[in-house]
């Protein structure tokens, strides 16, 4: 780091965002870890060692790590009840005056390449309730911290990706429409550089609900690496100096919650004990490439 930049937050530490109140976040509650009734709670690292920043939004709550200048998680609560469908997009991104500019990936990263702002909360999620809650929410969305670089490209993968919540939102109807949906990166070590970070080549969300009356849960990957049947550095060997790395074509897979918790080093709670994915015989089994919402498993 630069030595004129802001220190990082000490090792394995887990702070809350701060500015001593000053600015428009100082009264976001945030994510609501028993909105569904049964606790879940923040992804949060299971290690000592990684240092994360909690940042309260509207309805949601961000997990984020300054060392990798991105999420490590989010959290968000919607109630689909009361989502409100007309609240038009700001498109403005802001850094989160909690935290150093310099700790967050902003629009140098974005600029005059191929890369989107992928939200990791989606933007219509938090946006329910009254309007002016609604509309505080959508703006909160567009913050550098729920971000993260993805490729331009749309195809399937990413548009079954961006649609996930719609689809368990209808399944969830007889349950008063509830979900908790908890997302982020893959932050690895490989993860290729470029323009000051790492750019993560795979993106987990997972989403928990009522079921028969008790909790339940689905997990997911959205896989943006260049080629699954290559290791990272032969993949990216292709990759042009000062050009971000290549990406995609994007894949989706429905996955055991239990492979997130691996794969991203994070605690889930009782998360992994209610997965609705069946265990499967073998680990080519493990992760269930989705061509469509039809191949979607809900039920145990």
């Amino acid at each position: 780091m630069n030595p004129s930049e802001p220190p990082l937050p000490p090792s394995g530490s887990v702070t809350r965002g701060d500015d001593g109140g000053r600015s428009a976040l100082a009264d976001r509650a945030g994510y609501d870890a028993a909105f569904l009734g049964p606790d879940v709670p923040l992804p949060v690292p299971a290690r000592d060692g990684v240092a994360t920043v909690i940042l309260p939004y509207t309805h949601f709550t961000v997990v984020f790590r300054p060392d990798r200048r991105l999420a490590a998680s989010t959290a968000v609560c919607i109630e689909g009840r009361e989502l409100l469908e007309d609240v038009p997009r700001d498109d403005v991104w802001e850094f989160d005056p909690r935290l150093p500019e310099e700790h967050q990936a902003g629009n140098d990263v974005y600029r005059n390449n191929s890369l989107d702002r992928g939200h990791l909360v989606r933007r219509l999620d938090p946006v329910w309730g009254s309007p002016a809650v609604a509309h505080r929410a959508n703006t909160d969305t567009f913050h550098y911290t729920n971000a993260a670089p993805q490729a331009d490209v749309f195809n399937q993968g990413k548009q079954l990706w961006q649609g996930l919540e719609n689809y368990l939102l209808d399944h969830a109807a007889e349950y008063d429409r509830k979900l908790t949906v908890l997302t982020g990166p893959v932050l690895q070590d490989s993860d290729p550089p470029y323009r000051g970070i790492q750019v993560p080549l795979r993106f987990w969300k997972v989403a928990a609900f009522l079921q028969d009356g008790a909790l339940a849960a689905a997990a997911y990957v959205l896989d943006q690496s260049p080629d699954l049947s290559r290791d990272a550095e032969r993949a990216l060997a292709g990759a042009k100096a000062g050009a971000p790395p290549p990406l995609g074509p994007f894949r989706t897979y429905q996955v055991p919650v239990s492979d997130i918790a691996e794969i991203t080093e994070l605690e889930f709670g009782p998360l992994p004990d209610v997965d609705v994915l069946p265990p499967a015989r073998g680990p080519e089994e493990r992760w269930r490439r989705l061509e469509s919402y039809d191949d979607i498993v809900l039920h145990a």
